[in-house]
């Protein structure tokens, strides 16, 4: 079988997306005997190969000056990708104009073509960029948007989607073709494991602080404001609190301020190797994620997978991902309500909670099990067509 993947929601230094791109052509190479194919978007076109895995980069113009992200214009050279491969599967990655061609591709070629519905845009983009409009203007574009999603999605074969409560706001909309697919952990690196000293010598951070960890996108539709609020109004309280900020993005404007203000802030703007990152998760005292609109939150999985309690905010589809203590997380989204959620899940017995999370997570979330999964979806695609297509004489 032949599964070719399309997203713009790929660079360099892009975070759960790509890791879900590399673990399933990690899958393909030791699971199967399929060949991948991934069209992205970079600097120059090219095409790389190792063995069955192949990686074609279309050359494309960034979002902005400053951003890591870039966006296919270049619609009509991914069409022709697409028929030289001829695959027997396509799945598209983002829900813009790249899916519609996708589609259409797929049609041409009598092939299945699969969403997988990442990002719940209107949320994570539309409500921050339309919350000073008038009521008016945000409901007709929120109505827009679900009526563009629900168009748009009902033309896949499947749409995947990462969490119960996704696909349940998406068969309220109307799109019936949903198949919910919890994302995945690499268990064996992502495990409890001793503190490393050497990483807090390394940020200047002593060995006593109350260290927490963030790990994401330096973005508005994360709530990275917020937690940097909160970890003031601790800082302010208590100076052991220490944060971690591991991301990048448009709000890293902000950092240098915060790091002037409390003198404990130590950012990073990457990590590519996932060792290094269990090193991280290992080395907190506490993972906080912020974010509201998340569809999923796969950081906060592998923070528990390697034995780290994680704290937020309810509300957000990372509600069913936590596997111990989200009672104390915080119940309103702002500063002051996350920062007594830190506080009173600092108190606790963390060895006990990151212990009980890790073992639910090593248990029941393995990449190997999620692939499994998409791959029977992918098979009853094919067939399913195939059999309309018989019947279509």
């Amino acid at each position: 079988m032949k599964i070719c993947d399309v997203t713009q929601f790929y660079s360099p230094r892009s975070g759960g997306i790509k890791r879900f791109l590399n673990e399933k052509r990690l899958y393909v190479q030791r699971y199967t005997e399929d060949e991948h194919f991934l069209i992205i978007p970079g600097e120059k076109n090219r095409y790389e190969s190792q063995g069955r895995l192949h990686v074609y980069t279309v050359r494309s113009p960034k979002v902005e000056k400053t951003s890591r992200y870039r966006i296919i214009l270049n619609t009509p050279r991914v069409e022709a990708i697409l028929r030289e491969i001829n695959p027997d599967l396509i799945e598209s990655g983002d829900p813009y104009h790249l899916a519609w061609i996708c589609q259409k591709v797929g049609r041409q070629l009598h092939i299945p073509v699969c969403g997988f519905y990442h990002s719940h845009f209107p949320d994570a983009y539309l409500r921050t960029i339309l919350k000073y409009t008038g009521s008016w203007l945000r409901d007709a574009a929120m109505a827009y948007a679900q009526d563009y999603i629900v168009r748009l999605y009902s033309d896949f074969s499947r749409t995947f989607v990462p969490s119960q409560g996704l696909e349940t706001v998406l068969r309220g909309w109307g799109l019936e073709n949903l198949a919910t697919l919890p994302l995945g952990v690499d268990t064996e690196i992502f495990q409890p494991g001793p503190v490393d000293p050497e990483l807090r010598r390394e940020g200047g951070i002593p060995a006593e602080a109350k260290l927490l960890l963030y790990v994401g996108r330096l973005a508005p539709e994360k709530n990275v404001v917020t937690l940097l609020k909160a970890f003031e109004i601790l800082h302010q309280n208590d100076p052991s609190y220490w944060l971690i900020v591991v991301g990048d993005g448009p709000l890293r404007r902000y950092l240098p301020e915060f790091r002037e203000r409390t003198q404990a802030l130590v950012w990073k703007s990457y990590i590519d190797s996932p060792v290094e990152l269990a090193r991280y998760y290992r080395t907190c005292d506490l993972f906080v994620h912020p974010g509201i609109c998340e569809t999923f939150g796969l950081v906060t999985l592998e923070a528990q997978s390697a034995g780290v309690p994680v704290v937020g905010i309810r509300g957000s589809n990372m509600d069913s991902q936590v596997m111990a203590g989200l009672e104390l997380w915080a119940q309103e989204n702002n500063p002051q309500s996350l920062a007594r959620a830190i506080e009173r899940m600092i108190l606790q017995d963390r060895s006990v909670l990151g212990g009980k999370a890790s073992e639910r997570v090593q248990r029941d979330f393995g990449w190997k099990s999620v692939f499994d999964r998409l791959w029977i979806h992918y098979h009853q695609s094919i067939e399913e067509l195939a059999t309309i297509q018989h019947l279509k004489g």
